[in-house]
């Protein structure tokens, strides 16, 4: 018998372990290329959406509008490879069903709340989500939700890339989170929803920030200035623009989660044990 209080559950290949007593599912195994692959996609993500801050002024992308759209075209063919992997051997179809329907929710919460003072009633579902059934698939989660979301209003556009990728991060990082339980996992929690909340608006704000106010403003993007003074400018941007709806989608992941976040691990974790994923 293990002396680490970590014993798997029968069945030795599968990503399901008991911890002190307590179930913890990964619904989608990350093998090595798996890891490597999501890295890849992370380094190529955050290029996406910091370009502005490292291309030098005497570069073909400094002050016109073809990286965002450089990068519109290759965010889609990057994250359908990281998906087609992580999906691959890696998830079984009850996995499959489990993303199907928590994808559709997330899709149907999500108009609810429109955006309207940073009002955001899906990404708590992604917290929860990533948090029981693990990183990789927290990271699809995040991706098929917005998609999803975007087809049933019609929030297809450029953005839609950034979004995914940005949201994909969200469940990523839930699903990275120490184990704790009780009250507080609900308040480590409701802090990652904070945090993910102004780094999601933030990377959204960074997407189309240098082509938002043109030249000649303190907040405005200079390709010709370092990127440290772009990245003061941008944060003026950032706090005069968008700090209302970062702090509303924050207090919109707290209450959701604070609320209703014990009934919906409790449900998401029963789910777990009984599927049982391979």
């Amino acid at each position: 018998m293990s002396t680490s209080g970590v014993q798997p559950v029968e069945g030795d290949r599968s990503p399901v372990r008991e911890v002190r007593g307590r179930i913890e599912s990964r619904a989608v195994h990350i093998d090595l290329r798996g890891a490597v692959m999501l890295a890849f996609v992370a380094v190529v993500g955050l290029l996406a959406f910091t370009w502005p801050l490292l291309v030098t002024p005497d570069s073909s992308l400094a002050g016109s509008t073809q990286a965002p759209l450089v990068f519109a075209l290759i965010l889609p063919v990057v994250i359908g490879l990281a998906l087609s992997e992580l999906t691959g051997e890696g998830m079984d179809v009850k996995a499959l069903a489990m993303l199907g329907v928590l994808s559709a929710v997330g899709a149907v919460l999500r108009p609810l709340g429109a955006g309207t003072a940073g009002i955001e009633t899906v990404f708590f579902l992604l917290v929860l989500g990533g948090r029981v059934f693990g990183p990789g698939f927290g990271f699809i989660l995040g991706n098929t939700t917005l998609f999803a979301s975007a087809l049933l209003t019609a929030g297809v556009g450029p953005w839609l890339p950034f979004q995914m990728i940005s949201s994909g991060f969200v469940g990523l990082g839930a699903g990275l989170l120490p184990r704790c339980r009780g009250w507080l996992e609900i308040g480590l929690l409701a802090l990652y929803g904070i945090v993910s909340a102004f780094m999601f608006g933030m990377l959204m704000d960074l997407s189309f920030w240098p082509f938002n106010l043109g030249t000649g403003t303190d907040a405005s993007y200079s390709p010709d200035l370092s990127a440290w003074e772009n990245l003061q400018r941008f944060w003026v941007f950032n706090l005069a623009t968008a700090m209302g709806w970062n702090t509303g989608r924050a207090i919109t992941n707290t209450v959701f989660i604070v609320l209703v976040g014990p009934a919906v691990l409790t449900v998401l974790r029963r789910a777990a044990r009984r599927a049982q994923f391979v």
